[in-house]
């Protein structure tokens, strides 16, 4: 396993991790509390907390998409590794 492997590997455990936490963490907007990305709060919340809840889940969205890509990365670069491995050795 390269070094860039795991750099990308723990890069994107990281921004997995760091996305469920920020969907988890509440919000507020104009003194109500509106819930968190992943579980907003019942009943009928204000208009305020459309907004906040929309930018929190699109950057909740973007973190853990970066996260995903880096790990896909990672995956990639070892398959292409060991197939250039293989070759070298026949």
């Amino acid at each position: 396993m390269s070094p860039l492997n795991r750099i990308l590997g723990i890069a994107g455990l990281v921004l997995l991790v760091v996305g469920a936490l920020l969907g988890f963490r509440s919000v507020s907007a104009a003194g109500v509390d509106c819930g968190s990305a992943f579980q907003p709060a019942r009943g009928i919340t204000p208009m305020a907390c459309d907004g906040a809840l929309s930018n929190t889940s699109t950057l909740t969205m973007v973190v853990m998409s970066a996260g995903v890509l880096c790990l896909i990365a990672a995956l990639a670069i070892k398959v292409l590794r060991d197939r250039s491995d293989e070759k070298v050795d026949a």
